[in-house]
């Protein structure tokens, strides 16, 4: 008979590549796991993994079944999430994906809010980079990601929460006056200093046309690093709206804005577009949105079109609430 079991222990076995690592991640025994891939190749009837010293290999028709397994087992968790939240809103578990240049600035915002608006939600939080966070969606093993836009990815929807305009930060004895505004062609002469996921900022460069070839001398994993190294005088950077009242506490850096029209991200929700949470989705945006305000260019306006109930009303079923979102999808996405 086969199981979601066995077809979970085969998906962690592909990604791992290997029966210990594979049996850690599913907290099981290595002896558990490899019974139960057996049973599964003889109900399959042939070997789904290449045995070798150390590794385990997926045979090409075990490759072939193990992506049809990942498909099964986001489908299971889909229904589980319909059955379990198909009456209110954000209850229960949500595992939130969200990038390191958004973290920090957020998430001290939208979590008190969230937990104060919806006491039954048991939030777990996930930071990494965008590609991780994207393949772990994909998986399912995560509901939602806040991250920057656009997406080029038909298996997902996505909804903008705002716009965040970048800032260039210089060592406060830099020649230019803070009055100064300056353009994304003043980059291609300066040393860059980047985060090691810069998507946005590489982005914004390739689009305008501007090389720099300085830029990929030093990459940090973190704005404070960045931010430190800016205030040494080794080079300028890129500093997001959002991160200025966390990171520019230091008089050895000043701030330059850009001339119009500015540089900028989108940040947004992602979601799978197979998700029976959507109007969960909607509402965790609803509050984020709010929790935000003092951003200068949060989608207030689009948020309010979605005609979502007030906070007090948590008992009003789902069902409604995305009746309301369906009524407004055209201008809200």
């Amino acid at each position: 008979m086969l199981t979601l079991r066995q077809l979970r222990y085969l998906d962690a076995l592909a990604r791992q590549r290997n029966f210990g690592r594979a049996a850690d991640e599913c907290a099981v025994s290595q002896p558990a796991l490899s019974m139960q891939i057996h049973e599964l190749e003889e109900f399959l009837g042939g070997e789904l993994i290449e045995r070798r010293q150390g590794d385990a290999v997926l045979t090409e028709r075990g490759l072939a079944i193990a992506g049809r397994a990942a498909m099964i087992l986001k489908a299971a968790h889909d229904l589980v999430d319909f059955a379990l939240h198909s009456d209110h809103l954000l209850v229960g578990n949500l595992r939130l994906g969200i990038i390191p240049t958004l973290a920090p600035y957020t998430l001290p915002h939208v979590v008190p809010k969230l937990r104060r608006d919806y006491p039954d939600l048991r939030l777990s939080i996930v930071e990494a980079p965008s590609k991780t966070l994207l393949n772990e969606l994909a998986r399912g093993n995560i509901d939602l990601v806040l991250s920057a836009l656009p997406l080029e990815r038909d298996d997902v929807e996505t909804l903008q929460l705002f716009e965040d305009r970048f800032l260039l930060a210089v060592p406060a004895d830099d020649p230019l006056p803070e009055q100064e505004r300056v353009t994304i062609n003043d980059l291609s002469t300066r040393n860059l200093l980047l985060l090691e996921d810069c998507h946005s900022v590489q982005v914004l460069m390739y689009s305008g046309g501007i090389r720099n070839d300085t830029c990929n001398d030093f990459f940090a994993t973190s704005m404070t690093t960045i931010m430190q190294m800016v205030a040494s005088g080794s080079g300028v950077t890129m500093l997001p709206e959002v991160a200025i009242d966390v990171c520019l506490r230091d008089d050895r850096i000043k701030l330059l804005r850009f001339s119009d029209p500015q540089p900028q991200r989108r940040v947004g929700l992602i979601w799978r577009r197979t998700s029976p949470r959507r109007a969960d989705f909607f509402a965790f945006a609803q509050t984020s949105v709010e929790a935000l305000r003092h951003l200068h260019r949060v989608n207030v306006d689009l948020i309010r079109s979605l005609g979502l109930p007030p906070h007090t009303d948590k008992t009003r079923p789902k069902r409604r609430v995305a009746k309301l979102i369906a009524q407004n999808n055209e201008n809200s996405l």
